[in-house]
């Protein structure tokens, strides 16, 4: 048994040596460790030997075995390498002083505007955050003041996961963080993409993107969320832009408030689009509510602020003249191609 034993090992390693690919080394380790294979066949021999040859016999066939194994793996890793370093040999080297060749790639539009608004708002001492596109329903309904069963959830319907999180619907889910995160006073935005089940039309999508903003400080009014909304208006736009603000209800805001847009699509004539009402929901807002403030570690009795939603796909829809949101994300670069940025 011993002789065979040795005899295979050096049978082994003469095949092991001609085995230049791995599709040869998979079918020497079958021909050795597989079901029928000569190593597996040693092992099965075992049961007809003496029981004090056994031990000593089947120490000597497991370390042929683990021998067998460690070579093989070494094979399949050198085999590897050894391709790589044909590929990288007969490369082309890279020259990185030659001119790009063919048509230059560019930032979407809702990313180009998004950073304007960066920009914008930093200018004024605002801090930009990021915060995650999966949330609790804690952190997305609770801490913005909207309890469980309360039909303020209706308007949020979104896409729940089997762990209990859900698709953020809106970007006030991070109001609860920015709180306990600065405390008071704090200027801070925080853009993001949400998520909504709901029915899409010309203005309406199941994921498309927000920018929250908050400011909390003491003897902050509306006259300061005016302030703030025209001027940012105002920027991105470059000229100026018709708004209205009308009563809205919010559970998070009190009192709230709904800024809409003169429809820059149809100049306010009425459209698809702004559903031939002449105006354009842009920025649900409003001063934040003290059980909201409470929540997020801040004294409601020192402190005021407010609070806004901005509808930044909205927002790019009207600053570039596009009809129908869902275009944005189609992914059709002749449509998107049409706002590159140098």
């Amino acid at each position: 048994m011993k002789e065979k034993i040795d005899s295979l090992r050096q049978g082994f390693e003469q095949e092991l040596a001609k085995a230049a690919s791995s599709e040869a080394v998979e079918k020497l380790r079958v021909a050795y460790l597989g079901r029928k294979g000569s190593v597996t066949e040693l092992l099965k021999g075992l049961k007809d030997v003496g029981a004090q040859e056994k031990k000593e016999l089947g120490q000597h066939i497991n370390q042929l075995k683990k021998q067998v194994e460690e070579r093989l793996s070494q094979q399949v890793e050198a085999i590897r390498a050894a391709e790589e370093q044909r590929e990288i040999d007969s490369a082309q080297q890279y020259d990185v002083t030659l001119p790009v060749g063919g048509a230059l790639g560019s930032y979407h539009p809702i990313t180009v505007v998004q950073r304007q608004l960066e920009e914008i708002f930093a200018s004024m001492g605002f801090i930009v955050e990021d915060y995650n596109e999966i949330v609790t329903d804690y952190q997305c309904f609770e801490a913005v003041n909207i309890p469980k069963d309360h039909p303020a959830r209706d308007m949020q319907d979104t896409y729940y996961l089997e762990n209990g999180q859900l698709l953020k619907t809106h970007t006030s889910a991070a109001q609860n963080f920015i709180l306990q995160k600065y405390g008071a006073p704090v200027r801070a935005i925080f853009p993001g993409r949400c998520f909504r089940n709901e029915a899409t039309d010309a203005s309406h999508e199941t994921t498309f993107f927000q920018m929250e903003g908050i400011m909390v400080d003491k003897n902050i009014s509306i006259s300061n969320l005016i302030y703030f909304m025209k001027t940012m208006l105002s920027e991105v736009f470059e000229r100026d832009v018709k708004v209205r603000l009308r009563p809205g209800f919010f559970p998070f805001v009190e009192p709230g408030f709904e800024l809409d847009i003169n429809c820059l699509i149809c100049g306010g004539e009425g459209c698809s689009t702004c559903h031939h009402s002449g105006w354009v929901e842009l920025c649900p807002c409003g001063m934040i509510h003290p059980n909201v403030l409470k929540m997020g570690g801040v004294d409601p009795e020192e402190y005021t602020g407010f609070a806004f939603g901005l509808g930044l796909t909205r927002l790019v829809m009207m600053k570039y003249g596009v009809k129908d949101i869902r275009d944005l994300n189609s992914g059709n670069l002749k449509a998107l191609s049409q706002f590159r940025q140098a």
